[in-house]
């Protein structure tokens, strides 16, 4: 492609990913790795909330979650996600279809050990998804959970992460009267090549 150059130029889609996520870090007010991540029901209803990418590896992108929440449930039964990274200070976007593994081993540990206590025992407290009574309830549940589970509780089996392995990344950028930039990285498998084509604003 003669002219990718630039911002979107570059053989690994993973390292422009990358590099566009650390000029968001220098930018963005809130939550640069903020993202839209849909997934759909059993009845092929979407679903859109958003989450906070960990990381982006050599070959995936990570976020983490409780795996019994309806974003968990729904992912357990397609395998399959659509995500979207908008950055309005840089006015350019990612998007990512793929298709998902858990991450629950030694990384999953790790990150989990990283977080604040109190978010460690909000994660083992919280029933996520499911209705709640009140917000009295929740925070009885917190009460008895750092009872029960001391200064150091381990990662609970419920919660982990999920590796998002890509067949489709956009680039997007844009341009002056929308005439955007727009490269779609495409492969049939997260084992294939990539085939670059740029696309119409």
């Amino acid at each position: 492609m003669t002219d990718r150059t630039g911002k979107f130029a570059g053989d690994d889609p993973f390292e422009i990913a990358r590099a566009w996520l650390a000029e968001a870090e220098e930018s963005e007010i809130n939550d640069p790795n903020a993202m839209a991540l849909a997934t759909v029901d059993p009845d092929g209803l979407p679903n859109v909330r958003m989450v906070l990418l960990k990381s982006i590896g050599a070959d995936s992108f990570v976020f983490y979650t409780n795996y019994d929440s309806a974003k968990g449930q729904e992912i357990a039964a397609s395998g399959k996600v659509a995500l979207v990274m908008h950055w309005k200070s840089l006015r350019r976007q990612i998007r990512v279809r793929g298709t998902v593994t858990r991450e629950d081993g030694p990384e999953a540990d790790a990150y989990f050990a990283s977080r604040s206590l109190k978010s460690r025992l909000g994660a083992w407290a919280s029933k996520q998804s499911q209705p709640l009574e009140s917000r009295t309830d929740l925070m009885a549940e917190v009460a008895r959970v750092t009872a029960a589970k001391g200064p150091n509780p381990p990662r609970p089996a419920f919660w982990g992460g999920f590796r998002i392995a890509p067949v489709e990344i956009e680039f997007w950028a844009d341009g002056a009267f929308r005439l955007h930039d727009r490269f779609v990285w495409r492969r049939e498998a997260p084992e294939n090549a990539w085939e670059i084509t740029r696309l119409s604003p």
